[in-house]
């Protein structure tokens, strides 16, 4: 199963519905279900701009909570495109996600653009 690595607290959000666009700065002909893997490194100050500007400070693991390093969670992704309404979109290329749920941290090694698991769901 296709993976995706996304740095911390947005594999987060997206995992838990809460953000419904993946921004990137190439496009992707990719459809379907794949599995949000949460990188390495957290964004402490992405972190602390989202609890200010979406008003998710209670919502949110703290800093040091987050799961790093393996597979959070799955979703599907639906389109990717180039401009949209939600307030999550920011950049050249959005992929729409949708049908998102957590799941416990299964390691995981991270990789570039989209990858092949070593889980399967």
């Amino acid at each position: 199963m296709k993976a995706l690595s996304i740095r911390q607290p947005w594999a987060w959000l997206i995992a838990h519905g809460i953000k419904d666009i993946e921004n990137r700065d190439w496009p992707t002909k990719f459809r379907g279900e794949f599995l949000i893997h949460a990188a390495k490194k957290f964004e402490r100050e992405a972190y602390l701009r989202l609890c200010e500007q979406f008003n998710l400070a209670g919502v949110m693991p703290q800093p040091g909570a987050f799961e790093l390093g393996g597979i959070v969670g799955k979703a599907a992704i639906v389109a990717c495109v180039t401009a949209h309404s939600s307030p999550w979109f920011r950049g050249r290329y959005g992929f729409v996600v949708s049908n998102a749920s957590p799941i416990a941290l299964l390691p995981e090694r991270g990789k570039l653009s989209f990858f092949e698991s070593i889980h399967q769901f």
